[in-house]
């Protein structure tokens, strides 16, 4: 058999096991074998990384099987693909799986002017068909592609100065709100430089705007209204979409009604990403 070779950038798509579950996994493995094949692209181990790890250090045997790509961008949407629909994820990883798999769609389809494209005016934006495309297959908007790609390209950047840091969000160690990643996505190093630091230190926390840095000492239950009124406003405008439904005849075309529905479900997406 030929030496398999480990891809870092392969390997670390994979969310970290916890010490229990991996002990977990190595105690079955002893005790049972290795059952399921250890999946190879030539030489290059895509999937059973923690499998292959323990039938290494204890000599268990097993079975690999080859799948033909046509390019590593190929390779890394089947390893996305077969993650999301085999692990149960939080909302960051999978927010980070979709975006890496537009980014690595866009390469392959030698449209990757910028990894953090724009969004397009109007109520559901005139989005590329690749957003679309991936928005069916992982029922979310298309909107939601285009930001997830941002968050997965501000992750992937401070992965590259940080990796701990990257593995403590993917992890929900550090929390780092989705909408800070987005805007994160285009700004200079430095200040990439610098939330990776923070993360990593375990001193970040977000920035209140600078106004409310300088204003004066204000009472416990004023800050509390102050942070709850950018909600309410959010809430009020998602009533207001919801009430159009209500007006919506039964005789209505099923394309008007799915967009209708749509353009709630994205409010209701950007409202869950600020909570």
């Amino acid at each position: 058999m030929p030496k398999i070779i480990i891809d870092q950038e392969f390997k670390a798509l994979l969310p970290a096991l916890d010490k229990e579950t991996f002990a977990l996994l190595e105690e079955n493995l002893l005790q049972n074998g290795c059952r399921d094949s250890i999946v190879l692209w030539g030489d290059i181990l895509i999937d059973g990384h923690n499998r292959y790890e323990i039938c290494s250090k204890h000599g268990i045997e097993f079975n690999t099987i080859n799948r033909d790509f046509t390019s590593r961008e190929e390779a890394l949407i089947w390893i996305i693909s077969t993650q999301v629909s085999r692990r149960n994820l939080s909302h960051i990883q999978l927010s980070h799986f979709r975006g890496l798999h537009y980014i690595a769609d866009k390469k392959m389809h030698g449209s990757n002017r910028r990894n953090t494209p724009e969004i397009s005016s109007g109520q559901n934006g005139n989005l590329k068909s690749t957003a679309g495309r991936l928005a069916g297959k992982y029922r979310v908007s298309p909107r939601t592609i285009v930001r997830d790609a941002r968050t997965a390209a501000a992750i992937e950047a401070i992965g590259e100065i940080s990796p701990p840091a990257k593995t403590m969000i993917l992890s929900g160690e550090a929390v780092i709100d989705k909408y800070i990643l987005c805007d994160l996505s285009e700004k200079p190093r430095k200040e990439i430089e610098a939330v990776a630091a923070a993360i990593e230190k375990g001193t970040y926390e977000k920035q209140p705007p600078a106004s409310a840095a300088s204003a004066a000492p204000e009472k416990p239950v004023d800050i509390i209204l102050a942070a709850m009124r950018p909600l309410q406003i959010a809430i009020d405008g998602l009533s207001a979409s919801f009430s159009v439904l209500s007006k919506i005849r039964s005789g209505t075309v099923r394309a008007e009604l799915k967009t209708a529905l749509r353009s709630c479900i994205d409010q209701l997406e950007e409202l869950y990403g600020r909570i």
